[in-house]
């Protein structure tokens, strides 16, 4: 192995230790990690300034601002009010309700303020109507994470696969290109939650649930990455009706533009929070509050750290030790030991990490065998979210496991089948949306 090889691959098996450990935020340790390959000369200066300056981020944060305009206007605290009150009608059912509206918006919104936001009004409603929150939080996080899955925006994870996969010479993905994927994994993965959560978790109220988790409040840990005082997202807003109008359509505009190819999501994104700057909806400081810089700058270490995969030549031999595994095999059986080994990943490491580990292996392994890497990459989109069986493999998990007092074991209960189904239905999703 070359020294550039030899580097690259002591950085990623210390960042990797480093967040399994899970003793320093995330950020810090891809940060880290970034440094040394810089001061290794592993990656130059201009490899640092593309990761930190990559479409994915740009896009993210742009719609991180465009999200937080939508929140301080009010609409999600009128919209979240109209939702209690159809809960005290509806009892159960207006709950699983709430939790499909709630994962609609997890299709175009990141799921983690959503969850801060929507989790204490399930919980809160739940004990109104004399039903266990923990029949319904953990179902709250999962699907959100699973209806992430339906557009390239929903989840941090996609962007971060979509801007791997085009170093690596591969066209971008469109808005929603994966949704005839996305869809069939929420709709089966809801259907399994709706009628099995219930019974899994228990239907009576558990006394040990941790009302009010002092960790929850001034900064919440999630997976080594604050995700900020919830008190402030819970803050009731005033409705400000033309603020919101002007928010919500900048945004629709944003992913319209996007979906019919007039410009990439990074431009229309960015353009509709200049915008919103612009025209007062959001001010300066207050757009700076929502970019959420701990999610950005975690992917932009690991994109780092991928760049140096790549130009050392450690993703071909990775690479190759994976196609030789499978050699001889058909693709569609070498797709699902991509969607296995990415899920496992995920269970220990960041979605984050996974993606940027397992996506430029995936584009490899389909050359090798011939055939087109756009469903091995759908399937790295879908695997490195697929994140059930353990409270750490996504962060939305760690934000009900906290609150609602959860034993580690409730997530194996409910995750490990959750994943089965998931990987069977992704698999034949794929197969039928992406032909080789």
């Amino acid at each position: 192995m070359a020294i550039d090889q030899i580097l690259t691959l002591l950085v990623l098996a210390a960042v990797i230790a480093a967040l399994i450990w899970d003793k320093v935020r995330s950020d810090v340790v891809a940060l880290a990690g970034a440094a040394v390959l810089l001061m290794t000369g592993v990656v130059r200066p201009i490899d640092v300034q593309g990761a930190f300056a990559s479409p994915a981020i740009i896009a993210l944060a742009s719609l991180f601002v465009i999200a937080y305009a939508l929140e301080l206007s009010g609409l999600l605290d009128r919209a979240i009010a109209l939702a209690v009150r159809m809960c005290e009608r509806l009892g159960a059912a207006g709950i699983w309700l709430l939790l499909s509206v709630i994962g609609f918006f997890s299709c175009f919104l990141n799921s983690t303020p959503i969850v801060v936001l929507g989790a204490p009004v399930i919980r809160d409603v739940a004990t109104r109507l004399n039903l266990s929150p923990k029949r319904f939080l953990i179902p709250l996080s999962y699907i959100t994470v699973l209806t992430g899955c339906c557009t390239l925006i929903g989840t941090s994870t996609n962007l971060l696969v979509d801007d791997m996969a085009s170093l690596s010479g591969q066209p971008r993905f469109g808005i929603f290109e994966i949704t005839p994927v996305g869809v069939p994994i929420a709709l089966a993965g809801g259907l399994y939650l709706f009628l099995f959560s219930g019974r899994l978790l228990g239907g009576k109220h558990e006394e040990e649930m941790r009302m009010g988790n002092p960790d929850l409040v001034g900064g919440t840990h999630i997976n080594s990455a604050q995700v900020g005082d919830v008190q402030v997202f819970a803050e009731p807003r005033q409705f400000q009706p033309a603020k919101a109008a002007v928010a919500l359509a900048t945004f629709v505009a944003a992913v319209l533009l996007a979906t019919f190819h007039v410009a990439p999501i990074a431009a229309t994104a960015f353009t509709g929070a200049v915008l919103l700057i612009l025209l007062r909806v959001i001010s300066a400081d207050e757009a700076y509050s929502g970019l959420r810089p701990e999610i950005l700058i975690l992917i932009a270490g690991m994109v780092v750290i991928g760049i140096a995969m790549e130009q050392s030549g450690l993703a071909d031999e990775a690479s190759r030790v994976l196609i030789t595994s499978v050699n001889g095999l058909s693709p569609l059986v070498a797709m699902m030991v991509l969607y296995i080994l990415t899920m496992v990943l995920t269970e220990l490491l960041s979605n984050a990490t996974v993606a940027v580990l397992v996506t430029p292996i995936a584009v490899a392994l389909a050359e090798s065998l011939g055939v087109s890497p756009r469903p091995f990459l759908v399937v790295v989109m879908m695997a490195a979210s697929a994140a059930f069986a353990t409270p750490f493999g996504y962060q939305t998990n760690v934000i009900v496991y906290q609150m609602a007092g959860y034993r580690y074991l409730d997530f194996v209960r409910i995750g490990l089948p959750l994943n089965a189904i998931t990987f069977a239905v992704a698999i034949a999703a794929i197969h039928m949306a992406f032909p080789f």
